[in-house]
């Protein structure tokens, strides 16, 4: 089929891969390509037609990898893997790049819900060593004086602020956020339909119906499109049938005509799948289970230190929560101006809040634990929970953290009390 590969894509692809193969002297090359951007864009996808046209060969890593119930065995396979490639490389006598698929999902941090191990931390330092030492990378328990050949490392992910910060800095790694162009999603578009005989101008008036979709919405489209012709297939068979009639079956694989490529076929399907999206997003039962869960945690054990008043208070930011009707203000005396205002700005922006503990001696390694089992959405709450966790971790580092519940990503961290001084 003809895919459409993105010129721009392309470009930073070679670019990067020809840069770490060249000897360029006093020039440092950064190893590590950080492919990041919206998810269901096409980044591995763009990624393997680039490395088809340039005829590299793959090692590849998912993200999924990264884990182990051993502590160092996913440092280890990096290790392994590269070089492997470093050596098929030489055997072969062309290029070849380790490729690691998902490292946010694998290595990230995205909210108290994800635990930070040994293996995540040893997955970070072990690719900020290989990016500083390419040419000597080791397994445990040896040691090899020969040099290796170079070979770049490519990742991909949606989200690197979930990373450890000094794995992406630059010199170690070059980013690169893909947001394909309303010509690159119609090209991609287009080497989708390509076998369907859709038109140039219909590619373009399906991609503009659905210009907030991503490039992996298309792609189920046309899957979509086959549903009607599988269903008649079905039915036909019976289903007390199907599973002889299509695995091991001695009449060979059904075959099935071309389905109705039509665009109005394919615009109609397409409504009907974001219908189902909106269904999800506007769904949101987790929230209203945390929701009712927490309520019944607060009224269980109710903090005795906030004390609401009839008028709001001007030095507390004006804060207002809307109760029965009336506007009442959640203030406290325990907390000072300013962690008071900075909860109010972090819930006016339409984000969550988490607090989060740490002691003196993890607070050097960054393993921060959450006081809560849920986030906070009501000023109200926010209050309580925060005058709880001072008085139980009075003697260790509290951090206010802002959460996005759209992106499901921290956007504030902002620490709020010290060990050697209060809030």
């Amino acid at each position: 089929m003809g895919y459409y590969i993105a010129p721009r894509f392309l470009d930073k692809i070679a670019v990067h891969i020809t840069k770490n193969f060249l000897n360029l002297p006093g020039i440092r090359v950064p190893l590590i390509l950080g492919i990041h951007g919206r998810k269901g864009e096409g980044k591995t996808f763009q990624c393997e037609l680039a490395f088809e046209k340039m005829g590299v060969e793959v090692t590849l890593i998912s993200g999924g990898e990264l884990e182990s119930p051993d502590a160092g065995d996913p440092a280890r396979l990096i290790r392994l893997r590269y070089r492997e490639t470093s050596e098929l490389s030489k055997v072969r006598g062309k290029m070849c790049v380790l490729m690691i698929n998902d490292l946010d999902a694998g290595a990230g941090r995205f909210d108290e819900g994800t635990q930070y191990t040994v293996n995540t931390q040893l997955v970070n330092a072990t690719l900020m060593n290989i990016a500083d030492n390419p040419t000597d990378v080791q397994l445990p328990g040896s040691y090899d004086s020969t040099p290796l050949r170079r070979v770049p490392i490519i990742v991909t992910g949606n989200d690197f602020t979930t990373l450890y910060a000094p794995l992406i800095r630059d010199g170690r790694m070059e980013k690169f956020y893909w947001e394909p162009s309303h010509e690159d999603k119609v090209g991609i578009v287009g080497g989708i339909f390509a076998p369907d005989g859709l038109s140039q101008k219909e590619v373009e008036q399906l991609v503009d119906t659905f210009a907030n979709q991503s490039i992996d919405f298309f792609s189920a489209l046309r899957s979509r499109i086959y549903d009607e012709q599988i269903r008649e297939f079905i039915h036909d068979i019976g289903f007390e049938r199907i599973s002889l009639r299509v695995v091991n079956s001695l009449e060979g694989p059904p075959a099935f005509k071309k389905p109705d490529f039509s665009l109005a076929h394919l615009i109609e399907s397409g409504h009907l799948m974001v219908g189902e999206q909106k269904r999800v997003e506007n769904s949101q039962l987790v929230d209203e289970y945390n929701r009712l869960n927490r309520g019944r945690s607060y009224q269980a054990a109710p903090p005795p230190n906030v004390t609401p008043t009839s008028q709001p208070s001007s030095d507390a930011g004006k804060q207002v929560a809307k109760t029965n009707g009336a506007n009442k203000p959640a203030s406290s005396p325990h907390l000072t101006l300013e962690t008071q205002e900075q909860i109010r700005q972090i819930l006016a922006q339409g984000y969550t809040i988490n607090i989060e503990h740490v002691d003196e001696r993890r607070f050097r390694t960054g393993s921060w634990q959450s006081c809560l089992n849920t986030h906070i959405d009501a000023h109200s709450d926010a209050i309580s929970a925060l005058e709880s966790c001072l008085e139980e971790y009075s003697g260790e580092y509290l951090r206010l953290v802002g959460i996005d519940p759209k992106a499901k990503r921290r956007v504030i961290e902002t620490i709020i009390q010290r060990p050697n001084g209060r809030n």
